[in-house]
C-alpha cells in the first residue's frame, strides 16, 4: 500500500503591525522601542523609518497586509498626518486595520482624533507593556472612541 504523505498548511497568526514615523520629525527613538517591544512580543513589525509621507505609510500598510499602523509624532502635526492618513485609508478602501498612536499629543486633540478613527492615543508615560497588551487586546475589534495614557 503506498502511503500519502499529509500535507499542513503552517499560517502565520501574528499581528502585523507597522510602525511609522511621518512627516519631518526626525525623532524617532520611542518608535523604535515600541516596534522591538512588539516584536519581542511576538507581533510581526514593520518600522518605515523616518520622513514618511502619509501616503508612503498607507502604501505599506496595503503591500504588508497590516493588522494596524501605529504612528508616531512630535512634531505637532497629528492633527494633519493622521486626518490625511484616514483619508488615503478610505480612498483604499482600508477599512480593517486598527490605527492608534503615539507621542506629544495634547489631550484635546485626542476626541478628535478618535472621530478620524485613531483607536487610541498613547501619551508620555505610557509603558511598552501598555502598549503591547492594547495592541493584543484590540487588534481585530471593532474601534471605538480613544483613549490617552
Amino acid at each position: 500500500m503506498t502511503r500519502i504523505p499529509r500535507v499542513f498548511v503552517v499560517v502565520d497568526e501574528r499581528i502585523r503591525v507597522v510602525i511609522a514615523k511621518p512627516g519631518l520629525d526626525g525623532h524617532d527613538r520611542g518608535a523604535k522601542v515600541v516596534a522591538r517591544a512588539l516584536r519581542d512580543a511576538g507581533m510581526e513589525v514593520v518600522y518605515t523609518g523616518l520622513h514618511q509621507t502619509p501616503e508612503q505609510i498607507v502604501e505599506t500598510v496595503v503591500q504588508e497586509d497590516a493588522d494596524a499602523v501605529g504612528l508616531s509624532v512630535l512634531s505637532g502635526a497629528h492633527m494633519t498626518l493622521f486626518a490625511r492618513l484616514a483619508e488615503l485609508m478610505r480612498e483604499r478602501g482600508v477599512d480593517d486595520v486598527v490605527v492608534f498612536g503615539g507621542g506629544i499629543i495634547p489631550d484635546e486633540d485626542i476626541p478628535e482624533l478618535g472621530k478620524l478613527g485613531v483607536a487610541r492615543v498613547f501619551t508620555p508615560g505610557a509603558t511598552t507593556t501598555d502598549i503591547v497588551d492594547w495592541v493584543r487586546e484590540n487588534v481585530g475589534a471593532p474601534t471605538g472612541a480613544p483613549t490617552g495614557g
